[in-house]
């Protein structure tokens, strides 16, 4: 299906079983690539590298003429110029999706089959390479889970495990955030939604200000440099650190504060809350149907690991350098995918 595709990504990383019942009736074979004509501006095109069949909302490609060599066809798929032809000629308003017939219009310069051969060999090439990338984040992933769940089994052994709410300020309980912060005020209090923390810190660009007055009925929630948040509803258990930037920050009712005691370590606090004991926890105390959540009471119970301060201080010290080498992965991996783009410009003239 469209959900088993990621933008960007050639390969085919997930997928259902057949036997778990499908309505799907398109095959698709080893070489040919997979297009998701709906939602085309998420840009999903992947080669396949096994048999199986795909929603109706995924055309399958092959050259029809060995004037294309069919290794160049994904690569070109995924210009941006073949994308702005796919959704420009998309239809729908909720669900937009391009067909076969307006997509045959597309017209690019081919060039001559040495020449493709060349091309291929290069994209190809950087390919290698982000495969190689995505190999090592995926270890680097591994690792630093298991270095957390093995501290956190430690802890468990140890039977000093605490409750969150052991290990908050008495006069700075865990709490949930403005139910309705308004739309924006000019000068006013920055507040942090869930959808500013996606990957592990605060995007601060782009943060709501509420007014001064809306801030003062919620002064109980207000942020202090160091506080830990979570995501209580919808999307769950997202963790940031509170920056020294956003002192006296708010949030909202979707995120919830956890301002430590002096004698834990933030950092330590934050991997514990993402291993997979806590995570367990929190699952189970997750409640509704249309909108997920977890309330304050059931989060003040999670219980947290606590290992000794030396362990603490280590984990957290491994912790870093795991971070920063994937960090510089993550640079390498932009820059890949720019030398790969500015490929398809020279070779193409498409990008």
């Amino acid at each position: 299906g469209l959900e088993h595709i990621a933008p960007g990504d050639l390969r085919i990383r997930r997928w259902a079983d057949v036997a778990d019942g499908t309505t799907f009736t398109s095959v698709f074979k080893p070489g040919q690539v997979l297009f998701g004509k709906r939602r085309a501006y998420q840009r999903k095109v992947a080669v396949a590298d096994f048999v199986g069949v795909c929603s109706g909302d995924i055309y399958v490609f092959e050259p029809s003429s060995d004037a294309l060599m069919p290794k160049l066809l994904p690569f070109l798929c995924q210009t941006d110029a073949f994308f702005d032809h796919a959704v420009g000629t998309s239809a729908g308003s909720l669900s937009p999706r391009t067909n076969w017939k307006s997509l045959t219009d597309f017209e690019f310069l081919l060039p001559p089959i040495q020449e493709q051969a060349r091309i291929v060999d290069a994209l190809s090439a950087v390919e290698d390479v982000s495969e190689g990338y995505l190999g090592v984040q995926t270890a680097l992933d591994v690792l630093l889970a298991s270095l957390i769940d093995a501290t956190a089994e430690r802890g468990l052994k140890a039977g000093t495990a605490q409750t969150l709410a052991d290990l908050v300020r008495e006069n700075r309980p865990i709490c949930y955030g403005i139910l309705m912060p308004g739309t924006g005020h000019e000068g006013g209090v920055p507040v942090v939604k869930v959808r500013d923390y996606p990957d592990g810190e605060i995007l601060e660009e782009q943060l709501l200000l509420t007014s001064p007055e809306m801030d003062e009925d919620y002064r109980r929630s207000r942020l202090r440099s160091g506080d830990l948040i979570i995501s209580i509803r919808g999307t769950i258990g997202r963790l940031a650190v509170v920056p020294k930037s956003l002192d006296g920050a708010n949030i909202t009712q979707d995120t919830a504060r956890i301002s430590l005691k002096s004698e834990f370590n933030v950092d330590y606090v934050r991997a514990m809350l993402e291993s997979s004991f806590v995570q367990r926890q929190v699952a189970s105390f997750v409640t509704g149907l249309a909108v997920q959540g977890i309330n304050i009471g059931e989060l003040r119970r999670v219980v947290i690991p606590i290992v000794a301060q030396s362990e603490q201080d280590e984990l957290v010290k491994e912790i870093k350098e795991i971070r920063l080498r994937q960090r510089a992965l993550g640079e390498r991996i932009a820059s890949n995918v720019s030398l790969k783009e500015l490929l398809l410009e020279e070779n193409f003239g498409l990008a």
